[in-house]
Formats: C-alpha cells, structure tokens, sequence
C-alpha cells in the first residue's frame, strides 16, 4: 500500500464517494466509518447536494479534522446519480466506492474487497448487507450475495447495494452513472456487466444499510417503475424478455421487503 501525503492517494488508493442531501443527523457516523477504514489509504468525497439543513456545516467541519476528506457542493438538486457523478469527476484514486450518507461500512470493508480483487482480477467487488433501522439497531437477517454475478443474473436479480461497491475506476475507462433518478446504479452496474467488467462478491455483511422512514429507496412503487425503464430504455430490452426479468425482481423485493 502506498503512503499518503497532503490528503492525496496515490496508486492504489480509493475515493469514496458519498452524496449527501438533508442528512445532518446521520453524515458525521457515516464518515467516521469510512475514515476508521482498516485500508487508510482513502480519500472522503462528501458531496453536499443543496441540502437546507446542517449536512453542509457537519461535512466542513470534518474536512477540518481530517485531511482525506474533501467536501464538494452542488450547483443545485442533482438527485443521487449527479452527486455521485461529480465526485467521480473529481476522484484522485484509481479506485472509488460508494456510500450514501446515512449508510455505515464495517471497519475491514475495503481492505476485504482489495483483497477479493487482487485475488481474482474483479474490476467490481460488492458486498452482504444488514439492514439497519433509523436509530442504527440491526433489523431482518443478512441479505447475503452470491460469490460472483454476471449480466443475465443481475437482470433478474438486482443484488448489488451502492453503499457496498468498490470500482477499479481506471481499469474500467473513468465511467460514469446515467443521469436517472432512481435505479441509476442498477443501470450503472448493468452497463459495466455488459460492457466486459468482472463482478465479484464478498459475502459478509460489510455495509450496513440504513432504513429510513421517507427515503427514496423506501418508496417501492416508484423504485420498480424506475427499474421497468432501466429494462426498456437503458438496457433496450423486448416486453417479452423484460416481463420475466422484471417479475424475477419483483419477486425478490418482495421476500426481501418481508425480512424485516
């Protein structure tokens, strides 16, 4: 591993990219678990996206204590997929993660996944979850992930969390997220899969997804009318083909809606 001087990374550093809208209660725990990372060679990318609370002030305040964290703010609302794609852009490290700003990531996290990548030349690695309710408890059992997952298995089976992924940025041409409002990351993933990039799993829950009450992702409705266009218009899929893929995922979201 490379040292790190000045705040910047070097070689085989990560930045982690975290996009922040209203979450002042939850952005200081958040970066704290990454900047407790086993793998120090990091850099923190808090990305403020208009928010009207305190967010702004609680990432400055941290860029103070700690050199690795930079602190970026949006022009206006970009929503998740802008966000994350301003700090790509402006990414130092050949390698970026992501983690949303009220999520928390298990100390071991990345060193776990460098090493899943050295050892079989992933350009993507993702990891278990465990849910958490608002207040941080843990809630439901591990939702675990396969071992690896190519394009026609993640169609029907949207198994990779963003706060769980770990990009080999460099190796896969610098890419970035379609500019959706949800589901973004799903038609991300899809992309990379069918473009070539090698998808491995660490199946251990290393990131903890927080459940909160209002949040985008908690809105199922919309998240499946969203994932019904990554099919139709991302991925140009037929009625035909979609349909099972579709209920495949519906499925799932269901048993998983149910772990709780």
């Amino acid at each position: 591993m490379m040292s790190r001087e000045g705040g910047s990374v070097q070689e085989d550093g990560v930045s982690v990219i975290m996009p922040a809208f209203n979450l002042a209660s939850y952005l200081e725990a958040s970066a704290r678990s990454v900047l407790a990372q086993t793998w120090r060679n990091l850099e923190l990318i808090i990305v403020d996206d208009c928010s009207s609370d305190g967010t702004l002030q609680v990432a400055e305040r941290l860029a103070s204590e700690d050199n690795r964290v930079r602190v970026l703010k949006t022009p206006r609302n970009l929503g998740g997929a802008g966000a994350r794609n301003l700090g790509m852009a402006n990414a130092r490290a050949p390698y970026v993660a992501f983690l949303d700003g009220d999520d928390l990531w298990a100390p071991e996290k990345l060193a776990r996944q460098r090493a899943c990548m050295q050892a079989t030349g992933a350009s993507l690695c993702y990891t278990a979850i465990q849910k958490l309710d608002a207040a941080g408890h843990p809630m439901g059992e591990v939702q675990p992930v396969p071992e690896r997952i190519e394009y026609e298995q993640l169609l029907g089976n949207p198994v990779i969390g963003c706060s769980t992924v770990l990009l080999n940025h460099v190796a896969l041409g610098r890419p970035l997220m379609p500019e959706i409002r949800k589901r973004q990351d799903f038609a991300f993933w899809l992309k990379l899969l069918r473009e070539g990039a090698v998808a491995r799993g660490v199946n251990e829950p290393l990131t903890l997804y927080r459940v909160r009450p209002g949040s985008l992702s908690a809105n199922k409705l919309s998240a499946a009318a969203y994932t019904w266009r990554v099919y139709r218009e991302h991925e140009k899929l037929s009625v035909m083909r979609t349909l099972p893929k579709f209920l495949s995922y519906a499925w799932r979201g269901y048993r998983k809606a149910r772990n709780r």
